[in-house]
């Protein structure tokens, strides 16, 4: 799935991809690719910015690791963040309870 279907989602999906714990900037990649069951495979150019707005909202807060003998940039998730996941599961619910109304089968006849 592309980038650009996920327009307006990916901030949710990249606060619930941190919900459980920090992850340094590709781990972050990995967990949307395999929670997604590779789906989502997205490049490190949409991702790093997103984290960086989702930093500078005050919903994401980072800091350097030592990970594999690398240095990275660790995310994790704010109380902040956690408000706004919450809010953005709310409107998701919504949203795809009314795709999910109008996208399913309607009987033969109905109007």
């Amino acid at each position: 799935m592309s980038a650009e279907a996920l327009k307006g989602h990916l901030d949710g999906l990249l606060l619930a991809t941190l919900e459980d714990g920090p992850l340094h900037g590709y781990a972050v990649i990995e967990a949307l690719r395999e929670g997604s069951s590779g789906h989502f495979d997205l490049p490190t150019g949409t991702v790093y910015p997103a984290l960086r707005r989702l930093e500078a909202a005050g919903l994401v807060r980072s800091g350097w690791s030592v990970v594999s003998g690398r240095r990275r940039r660790t995310y994790e998730i704010t109380p902040a963040g956690r408000r706004a996941l919450t809010d953005q599961r709310t409107v998701w619910d919504r949203f795809s309870d009314a795709v999910n109304t109008l996208m399913r089968p309607r009987a033969q006849g109905a109007t």
